[in-house]
Formats: structure tokens, sequence, C-alpha cells
């Protein structure tokens, strides 16, 4: 890695918290040069602007969360006990090396959906990758006689993703985990539920 990557992955990982937690609108030049100790010229010689460090910012914040659940997976046999991972992981969000500020893709869908176009694509494309990603598991999950054949795998995706979101956002919005907990052991039961 050259001096300028290095330099370019420093600012990534100082400012990713900022943006994910006080978000593109709310995160000042003055935050960014706080954070990593640069200059404005600094920052600005290594990205052309601040939506630039704010994407970037949101692949490094995304990349953390599907680290985490890549390893967790990893450590599990079944296709419910992968998706029970989810389970786990968000229930535990704030203990875990999570990104600071939460989940980037709902933090940037609520901020970016009428104000950033490019958030707002990056957004998309994060929540439609994780569609994406349930649904084979359910699909491998059908196959490997785990899962009754009869339930929509998409229908399935959407379901756990909304109430994983949902229930992350009524924590946040209210301050009270105890209702993730609750919305996350509906989420556990649906998974149980899915087999045969």
């Amino acid at each position: 890695m050259s001096k300028a990557e290095k330099t370019r992955q420093f600012i990534i990982e100082k400012t990713a918290p900022i943006f994910n937690t006080k978000g593109y609108a709310g995160t000042s030049l003055n935050d960014m040069t706080a954070s990593t100790g640069l200059t404005k010229g600094s920052i600005y010689g290594n990205f052309a602007n601040k939506d630039e460090v704010a994407l970037a910012a949101f692949d490094y914040n995304l990349q953390q969360v599907s680290n985490i659940i890549s390893d967790e997976m990893s450590k599990q046999e079944s296709i419910q006990d992968k998706l029970l991972v989810y389970v786990t992981v968000y229930s535990n969000c704030l203990k875990q090396t999570f990104p600071t500020g939460g989940c980037p893709i709902l933090n940037t869908a609520i901020e970016a959906d009428d104000t950033h176009p490019e958030l707002r694509k990056k957004a998309i494309a994060a929540i439609l990758s994780w569609k994406h990603k349930v649904t084979k598991l359910i699909e491998k999950g059908i196959e490997n006689n785990e899962f009754n054949p009869s339930i929509d795998p998409e229908q399935i995706a959407l379901t756990i993703i909304a109430m994983i979101e949902g229930g992350t956002m009524l924590a946040k919005l209210t301050g009270k985990y105890d209702h993730r907990k609750s919305v996350m052991q509906s989420v556990e039961k649906l998974i149980i539920g899915l087999a045969k």
C-alpha cells in the first residue's frame, strides 16, 4: 500500500464513525479535520470532496458489518444457525465491534433517501445484496431439507431484514433497547419456524 493509499485509508477509518453517527449533513469539515488530525488540504488532497469521503466511509462501515456477520456465520454448520447469526449480531451490536453509530444501511437510508442520491444508491445496493444473501441461505436450507419447501425465500428474507432494521430503528429512536431485544426474539422465532 502506497503512502497515499495509507492516508486515504486513515481518513476513511477516522471519519467513518462520524458519518455513521452524525450523517452526511451533520458531518462538517471541522469534524473531519479533528478526527484525523489532518488539514483541509490533506483531506481534499486525497479526496475530491466531502461526498467522496462520505461514500468511502459508508463502504467501510458496511464492510465492518459484513465482516462480523461472515466471521460468525463461518462458525456455524446449519443454515438455521447461520441465519440466527443475524439475531445474535444485531442483538449485541452495542457490545461488538459494530460500527459506531449503529447500522450504516439504516442510518444512510433514512438520511439520504431524499437528500443524497449517491449515498441512497449505495444504501439500496446494500439492502438488495443483504436480501440476496438471506434468500440464497433460505434456498439452500430448503435444498438441504432443513426448511419447509413451501416457504417463499424472498418473502422471508425481506421480513427478516425489515424486522431487524425496524427493531434497530425503534431502539435507537426511543432509547429503549429492550424494543430491539423483543423484535430480535420474533426474528429468532421466525427463523426457527422455517424448519421442517
